[in-house]
Parts: C-alpha cells; structure tokens; sequence
C-alpha cells in the first residue's frame, strides 16, 4: 500500500453542464507531481449515481463526453500513480427518485440522510433490496473494463432499516419487526452478505485486488468486520467533526490488527463536500507525520471541480506534506508499535457478549484516556478483549468495564505473569456490579449520591499544592479491602444542586470530612473512584491528569520512555525487526480554535533540546536524526539510550539502530 495517496471525491448533480470539459491529461500528471502523490483514488461513480465512464450497467453523466475514469487511470498509471476507484455503494440519488422502495426507512417511514424529497440531499440505500444486485452489476463492470488498483465502497455498513424488503423478510423467518433483537441479527446478516457479495464480485476477476468497505469509522472489538477488509483506511478529518482525539485512538487501535491501513484526513478548511476551503500547509505536514508515527501510511481528501481541472493550489498545498513524507518512508515500513500500557476501549468491551451497552457516560472514556495517555507521553495500544496482554505491563480498564467471566480469566492470567490493572470508575466490578472481581485494595459499597464529589489525594501533585479537587462525573463509594493502600480520600459536596438546596454558581463545595478511600491499591493495581477518563474528556481538568498519572507511574516503574516533550507533543516508538532498529517519533502541534467548532493548525513553533530515555537492553550501534540521517550524541549505560534531541519542529523521528 503506497504512503501518498489522495481520494479524490467527485459527485456532481446532473444540473451542471460540460463535465470534464477541462480535463487534461498533462495537467492531471503535473499537479500529481506537484503533489508528491503516488496513488489516488479516482471515481466510477458518485453520489448523484452518475458514472463517469461509459456503462451498460449504469448511465454515464448526461454532461460527460468521454471516458473520464480511462484518462485518469492511464494519466497516473503512465507516471507511475496507483488508481483505487470510487464507488458511491451506500447512496445513488438518481436510483433514490427511481425505486424510493429501495431506501432505508426507521419505523415512521423516514428516510435517512435527507427526511423527504423536498429536501436537498442524500437518500440512503438498503442492501436488502433489488439494489443489491444493480451495485454488483456496477462493481464487476470497473473491476472487469479497468485496470483498477483497488475498489473503495462508501457509505456502508450495519444500518437499523424497517423498510418493507426487511420487515418482509423478518416475517418469512416467523418473527416479528417489533423484536429489536431479531431485527439486529438482519441487520448484522444483512451487511455481511452484502461485503461478501462485494468481495466475491471483485476477487471472481482479480483475486487480489484490494478492497476496502467504508463506513468513516473502524468499530473497534468489531474484528469481524474489520475482516471483511482487505486493508483499512481510517477517516478522520479533524475540521470535519472528528477532531484531532480520533485519529490517534483509532490508529493505536488498527495497529494491533495486522493489516495495513492509512489515515485519511482533507484538505479542506472544514470536511467533504467544500470547495474552495483550504487548511493551512502545516497542518497537513502535522497530520501526515501523524499518520507515520503510529504505522500508517497516509491519505488527503480532496474534491474534482466538475470541469475536471485539477486545482494548483491544493496539489501545492498536499505537495508541502508529502514531500515530507516521501523522505520518511523507509523509516516507517513494516513497522510494530512498541507498548507499556494497552488500553481496553469502552467500545470494544461493550459490544462483546454480556457486555455493557456504551450509555451517555461511558462514550467519553475511551476518548479521555487516550488524551491523558498521549499527553503523559505513555507508550500504549487501543485494545479489544482478544488481544493477547503477554506484551504490556499495564492494562487500563476506564470507568466502565464490568468484567465478563472471559475477561476476569483474561486479566487473571495477566496479572499472575506480573502485570497490572489501572481501573477506573465501574470498571472492575462484576457483571451485576455488586462487587469487585481483581484485588485492587477497595470493596464497594455503592454509586455515590453526592455529584459532584471531591478527591484530596495522600500524595503531592506535580503542578499544585494539596487540596480537594472537584470530579465532575460518577464516584463510587468504596471501602478499604484487607492489606489495601489508600492514596486519597473522597469528600462530599454538603448537598447537591436543587430547587432549594444550591449554593453559589454552579456546584456546592466540599463538606471537608473525609468519606471513605478516593483512590486504592492493591496485589492487582490501583483503582480510582470516579469516572476519571469521562470527566478528561469533557473538562480537562489537570487534577485528574496528574491523579492519573500518579497511579500510571506507580504501576508502571520502568516505563520503556521518558521525555520532557511538553504536554501537547506526542510520542511513539516503532520498531522495524527487518532492520534491526527503533524509530522514536516526537511530534508537536499546537491546535486553536477557529470559528465555531473548528480547530486548526497553522503555527509550528520550534521545540528546544527534547530530552529522551529509552529502555533498551539490545546494544545500539548508532543514534541519528531521520530522515537527516544526522548522528545524534547518546549514552548507553544500565540498560537505557539517552539522547537529546537539540532543535525540531512538527515531526522529529530518531532511529535506534542496534
């Protein structure tokens, strides 16, 4: 899989006049060339359901003269650019008008995407329909008449529908639509029938073409899904809704998986669909070395103007990020994360058997821990419940998982090889959440009536004196177990906020008198009693950064790197076995908000004389900067590298080589 690659979007209504017109096939190649690309990903068709080459499965755009998919293969191709193609699976406007029996529909009736037909957009299409069959049709046509190097299905996955095609269905198997468990089971069979009707349609003609089923999230603990994939490609475009959390809890995530995937982010000042929108340059320099530093290879959106003119500007713009790239690569292939800490996601864990259901609260959890763990600078997997745990020595479980009979055996196994569990919150109890399942010095005793609550930590924080800090969210009333440690203390609020019980603006202080251990440890761990990682992710609040990392660095004494990178800098360590060598990524940015809901990149300040340690029993050889191929000065003494790192901005990577 090549590490440049663009995914051109290119969906363009019917009501536009001389598509392609300007198309050129010099022009096509020089803004590639421009752009550092080696591969993008062109289109069959759009949205609108429009092909843009001749079809006999479909229509080709009214407006469209020639064979505008053909030219843009043989142009790349001739330069030596990779062309996956497009094809609009989940949405076809033009069928939508057509067969509106076809669509989607929740129990009212409703399409979704666009409610009516009077409301400019989208309709999107049930794959338990005739639509099935018309969207094989399109598929083996690209795959059979183009020399494809890949095929990329949007806008699909597992969809709650009551259209008339699945209600008939549920009933034919003796059930009945108002049975949601029935109907999740259709759906489920549904999506996996249409993948492997998909698959089979590709791989029929070209068994080892890539194929890649796009729903703009990888779900994780969902392995059979990801399976249906021959790689994956991770959307996260920061301007576009998903901001700069995602990425990073994604990737850390794909990379325990074994297969290749790229993270995808845009151009665009905002998301698809804009035109005329551009991020500034650095941002892009920042989120391509993003993708490199945790195993990706990389992928910008961008948008075809319907005259088929590609834009200077934007392949100047993606040129600055892969120029860059191009010099990094041989650093970067095969490369395997190198961890202390897995984090279990919420999201996994929630949709395993008798796992549970993510509710308001527990969606923030993964998103928090991940922030503090990037932000303390911790080497750390996103995991499921079935990865192996041999390789870490901590295993977070945040704030909301109850442990299953398979996952208390999974745990107990770990922590009898001398590993240890931070758990936060409900995690840990058992699946009736009565008690705690792992010995981490506290006994429950129930959900605390007092919210908020407050911790007074036994120990000093790194940036403030001892007080009572305010949690937000859920605490858990707590006991100490027998040979338990206390680390703090939990206080009460004096009263919760109501109609004739508040005090000041917006909650009431604490009481002062100590309520029962805050924070335990025990044989297994160290156990919080709030909703740590959810009240990071909505406040921020550095307290409970710093509580947390106090019970990290207990619990993890050897950490495999240390660094005084500041608080915004990422960090990671990649190993490359075939080369017998580590590569350090350090990364700095600093996101500001712009707009409404919008936050941009744009300065890339200097950041001086990064210090590093890293455990390292293999002898190294050299240290040196990369892709400079730089030496860098280090020390190897009681098994640890050390090295500073003088003057770096954006991305810096260090290689080890042993």
């Amino acid at each position: 899989m090549r590490f440049r690659q663009v995914h051109l979007d290119f969906h363009t209504s019917e009501a536009i006049k001389n598509i392609g017109s300007a198309f050129d096939k010099k022009q096509f190649q020089d803004m590639l060339r421009i752009g550092h690309v080696d591969s993008i990903t062109v289109f069959s068709k759009c949205h609108h359901g429009w092909a843009y080459h001749p079809s006999e499965a479909n229509e080709i755009h009214p407006h469209l003269a020639f064979d505008l998919l053909g030219s843009q293969i043989e142009a790349a191709h001739e330069i030596g650019v990779k062309t996956p193609v497009y094809l609009s699976a989940g949405l076809d406007q033009k069928l939508a008008r057509k067969y509106p029996e076809w669509l989607i529909r929740d129990q009212n009736e409703k399409t979704n995407w666009s409610p009516n037909f009077m409301t400019p957009g989208y309709h999107q299409f049930c794959m338990n329909s005739p639509y099935l069959e018309v969207l094989a049709l399109q598929v083996h046509e690209v795959v059979t008449n183009y020399d494809a190097d890949g095929i990329f299905l949007d806008i699909v996955g597992i969809r709650e529908c009551y259209c008339q095609n699945c209600v008939t269905e549920i009933r034919k198997r003796g059930s009945d639509p108002r049975s949601l468990d029935d109907m999740k089971k259709l759906w489920e069979e549904t999506y996996f029938s249409y993948a492997r009707r998909m698959n089979e349609t590709v791989h029929a003609v070209k068994p080892s073409l890539p194929v890649f089923h796009n729903s703009s999230h990888v779900d994780r603990g969902r392995r059979d899904l990801v399976h249906l994939n021959t790689h994956l490609e991770l959307e996260s475009l920061p301007t576009g809704g998903w901001g700069y959390d995602h990425f990073p809890l994604s990737a850390r995530y794909a990379q325990t998986l074994g297969l290749d995937f790229l993270g995808m982010t845009g151009k665009f000042h905002t998301s698809w669909g804009e035109f005329g929108g551009y991020k500034h340059p650095n941002a892009l320099r920042y989120e391509a070395a993003l993708s490199l530093a945790n195993g990706a290879r990389c992928s910008i959106g961008d948008q075809l103007h319907p005259s088929g003119l590609m834009d200077h500007a934007t392949y100047a713009l993606i040129g600055e990020a892969y120029k860059e790239v191009k010099a990094k690569e041989e650093w970067c292939l095969a490369a395997a994360s190198i961890a202390d800490i897995a984090l279990l996601s919420v999201e996994a864990a929630s949709i395993q058997p008798g796992g549970r259901a993510i509710d308001d609260h527990s969606k923030h959890a993964d998103i928090g821990a991940v922030r503090i763990l990037l932000e303390g600078h911790y080497l750390f997997d996103v995991i499921d419940v079935q990865a192996d745990l041999a390789k870490y020595a901590v295993v977070v479980l945040p704030d909301a998982i109850t442990l299953t009979e398979a996952l208390k055996e999974r745990l107990t196994t770990f922590l009898t090889q001398g590993g240890k569990v931070l758990a936060t919150g409900r995690s840990g109890l058992s699946m009736n959440g009565t008690c705690f399942e792992l010995e981490l010095g506290a006994e429950w005793r129930g959900v605390s009536s007092s919210m908020p609550s407050y911790l007074k930590p036994a120990f000093e924080l790194p940036s403030l004196r001892n007080a009572s800090f305010v949690l937000y969210t859920e605490g858990q009333e707590i006991a100490l177990s027998q040979g338990g440690i206390s680390h703090g203390s939990k206080e009460n609020s004096y009263f919760n906020r109501d109609l004739f019980t508040f005090c000041s603006h917006q909650h009431t202080p604490s009481d002062l008198q100590d309520a029962g251990p805050g924070v335990t440890e025990g044989p297994d761990g160290i156990y919080i009693a709030w909703n740590v990682f959810e009240d990071y992710a909505l406040k921020g609040s550095l307290p409970v950064k710093e509580i947390v990392c106090y019970a990290l660095d207990r619990l993890l004494p050897n950490k495999r790197l240390r660094t005084n990178l500041p608080a915004q800098g990422i960090t990671t360590l990649q190993a490359q076995q075939s080369h017998n060598r580590f590569v350090h990524h350090s990364l700095y940015a600093s996101p500001v908000r712009r707009g409404q809901h919008v936050e941009v990149i744009e300065d890339l300040p200097p950041v001086l004389n990064t210090e590093v340690t890293i455990a390292l029993t293999e002898p190294v050889r050299e240290v040196y900067l990369a892709p400079q191929n730089t030496p860098l000065p280090f020390t190897q003494e009681n098994g640890s590298v050390r090295y500073t790192i003088p003057q770096w901005s954006c991305h810096q990577m260090v290689v080890l080589q042993c």
